[in-house]
Order: C-alpha cells, then sequence, then structure tokens
C-alpha cells in the first residue's frame, strides 16, 4: 500500500517525522509532497523546493528510515481548491491513502474519493512551522524543535539568518 503526505515543510520539524515514521508503520510506500514548491526566500516559505528536498531526506536518513521506503515530490501551488487534488496526481505517482493532519486537505482529497486518515499532529503548539519561524527570526533556541540534520543544514545555508534579511533585520 502506498501513502501520501503533502506538507510545506517550512521548515522539517521532530512533529514532521514522528508523523512520518508513524505513517510509515501502516504503508510499504509514502510519497512525500513538497507543497508550494515554486514558493521561496519569503516570511512563509524561506527554502527553495531543493532545500526542503535535502533537509526531509536527510532527516529521515539520519532516523535510519530507508530511502526504498519514500518518495519526495516537489509540487508547485496552485490557488484553485476545486483542482488541487487533480494537480497533485498530474505530480505523483499513483496512491490508496492520504495522510494529513490539515482538515482542508483531508476534505478535498475526500471529495476526489480518496481514502483519508487523519494523522495525530505532535506538539502541535510547539512544533509549528509559523512558531519555528519566529523563533528563528528571534534567533531564540528553534535549533531543539528541529531534527539534528535539519539544525545542520540550516546553519550551513544560513537560513535564520535568510529569515532575519527577508523581514528587513540584518545581522
Amino acid at each position: 500500500m502506498r501513502g501520501l503526505i503533502v506538507g510545506r515543510w517550512q521548515p522539517p520539524h521532530k512533529g514532521h517525522v514522528k508523523a512520518i515514521r508513524w505513517i510509515l508503520e501502516r504503508v510499504n510506500e509514502l510519497i512525500i509532497v513538497i507543497g508550494s514548491a515554486d514558493q521561496s526566500y519569503t516570511y512563509e516559505n524561506p527554502f527553495t523546493a531543493g532545500e526542503r528536498f535535502e533537509m526531509i531526506d536527510g532527516a529521515l536518513k539520519q532516523e535510519g528510515v530507508s530511502r526504498d521506503r519514500y518518495i519526495i515530490v516537489p509540487v508547485p501551488d496552485i490557488k484553485y481548491n476545486s483542482v488541487w487534488v487533480k494537480h497533485i496526481e498530474n505530480y505523483v505517482p499513483e496512491f490508496d491513502i492520504v495522510y494529513s493532519g490539515n482538515k482542508l486537505v483531508c476534505e478535498l482529497f475526500r471529495d476526489e474519493g480518496y481514502k483519508v486518515k487523519e494523522q495525530k499532529m505532535y506538539e502541535r503548539e510547539k512544533l509549528e512551522g509559523t512558531r519555528i519561524r519566529k523563533m528563528m527570526l528571534e534567533n531564540k533556541n528553534w535549533e531543539e524543535l528541529l531534527p539534528e540534520y535539519v539544525v545542520s543544514y540550516i546553519k550551513k545555508i544560513d537560513g535564520a539568518g535568510r529569515i532575519r534579511r527577508i523581514e528587513g533585520l540584518y545581522e
């Protein structure tokens, strides 16, 4: 059975990794969609699709997840919910079930006839992309919320500095 999960992964955090591991206990293979792949260098989407790919792949490798268990597919965004699922289908191989903690994503896939499983959100109040980006902006202990590989990758590309520069805070 092949599952699918969609996220922006801005950045991939420890909750994402827990969710992926939980899903991989239930499917043979997982398609990890990098949503809004065309968006980068903004506060909401500071990292490129390639950077998010590297972060997800590196974090899963560090967790001991074999690459033959997942496929990472970047998908550019469209702003039309009524055709969004068809848009995703154009980029990914066939799948049997969708996992998401996002109510809209669940509804859109259900409406297209897919089996959908609402996944548990891990420590959502703490592990949430908007909060993590704000912590990066303010230079406040964001590292503890991300997998070790993601922290080292963000430091390598000066991702926190990028967020501060995007918001007009120059070092």
